[in-house]
């Protein structure tokens, strides 16, 4: 009903962010949007949206948040790129608080739907030693050798949902995400994924005309990169669907990071040249999603080309840096 109450936890960031706008523009009426981050520093804001200051990492403050809510979607996690996972491990396995909690709550508010973002990180790492990886299936996650900290924390969290599904009843639905990307989301900071990090190193070599640009390995790992509203459509569809197991939520379209720039550096009309610092975190060498199952359940994959999704991502981080330029600082707000 588009008049039941539905929670988005980590409404402040960049996923949620474009969930609310999404429930927005397909007509819910009473949407309640939660992160930690002040509100002045949610990269999406809205006007007729209840929005809430919560630590929820803190139990009473699960129950504030899902009380009276038929949906929950908790994208809230305190995670970031490679660059962050790798070096606050402890801060990642911390975000069990924020799923068991919320887990908690929803049991108790009698939550109708419940639905956890996983990732891509729980998948064993000796599947992923080489850049010409063969797809990951969902069974892959087993035996476990996942992403220590950040994907130890998620693969625990997905165990959880499976036995309050069991246990309890909550009708817990699971989504493994593949390195999603788009506009208004982190792209500096530390934070930041590789498509956004190598946008922002284009622009700024195209801004300075220093025309190189530090990579990070050898630039020879591969991934897949879904854009973000190729995930809205997945996860809308795996919550509402009667899939219990998680599910990959991933473009299949494999590239190097190499390739990456390539298409960064053709969209800004730039030649770089390459410098590649073999110390800093590159993760797995190679991880891509195996689509089968999605297609089968659920007759669909996303579809979106790398190379128009990373054209308007390329687009709206420009607007952000021109503005940082000029001492401006750029929200969405409606």
């Amino acid at each position: 009903m588009k008049t039941d109450l539905i929670l988005v936890a980590g409404a402040g960031g960049f996923i949620g962010g474009h969930l609310v706008a999404d429930l927005r523009r397909k007509g819910f009426t009473r949407i309640r949007a939660v992160d930690c981050k002040p509100f002045d520093e949610w990269y999406q804001r809205f006007e007729g949206v209840e929005n809430l200051v919560l630590d929820l990492s803190v139990r009473e403050h699960c129950n504030t948040a899902t009380a009276g809510a038929s949906e929950v979607y908790n994208l809230a996690a305190d995670m970031g790129g490679m660059g962050f996972i790798e070096k606050n491990k402890a801060l990642c396995m911390l975000t069990v608080l924020i799923n068991t909690h919320m887990l908690m709550a929803a049991k108790e508010h009698g939550v109708k739907r419940f639905f956890y973002a996983s990732s891509a990180c729980v998948y064993n790492a000796d599947k992923q030693r080489d850049p010409n990886v063969t797809a990951l299936k969902e069974a892959d996650a087993y035996p476990a050798m996942p992403e220590d900290g950040y994907g130890w924390e998620k693969l625990f969290s997905e165990r959880m949902c499976r036995h309050f599904r069991e246990d309890f009843g909550v009708q817990a639905r699971v989504a493994r995400f593949h390195n999603v990307y788009g506009p208004h989301g982190t792209w500096d900071g530390g934070r930041e994924k590789a498509p956004a990090a190598v946008c922002r190193k284009v622009i700024h070599a195209k801004a300075t005309n220093d025309l190189t640009i530090n990579i990070w390995g050898d630039g020879n790992q591969t991934r897949s990169f879904m854009y973000i509203d190729d995930c809205l459509f997945g996860i809308d569809r795996i919550l509402h669907s009667d899939i219990v197991e998680p599910l990959n939520l991933g473009s299949s379209e494999l590239v190097s990071i190499n390739q990456l720039v390539d298409i960064v550096s053709d969209i800004a009309g730039v030649k770089l040249r390459r410098s590649y610092d073999l110390t800093a975190p590159k993760g797995v060498n190679g991880r891509n999603s195996d689509n089968t199952q999605i297609k089968k359940l659920l007759n669909w994959e996303p579809s979106i080309r790398l190379r128009d999704g990373l054209e308007r991502t390329y687009a709206w981080i420009h607007d952000q840096y021109v503005a940082r330029q000029k001492g401006q600082r750029q929200h969405a707000k409606s």
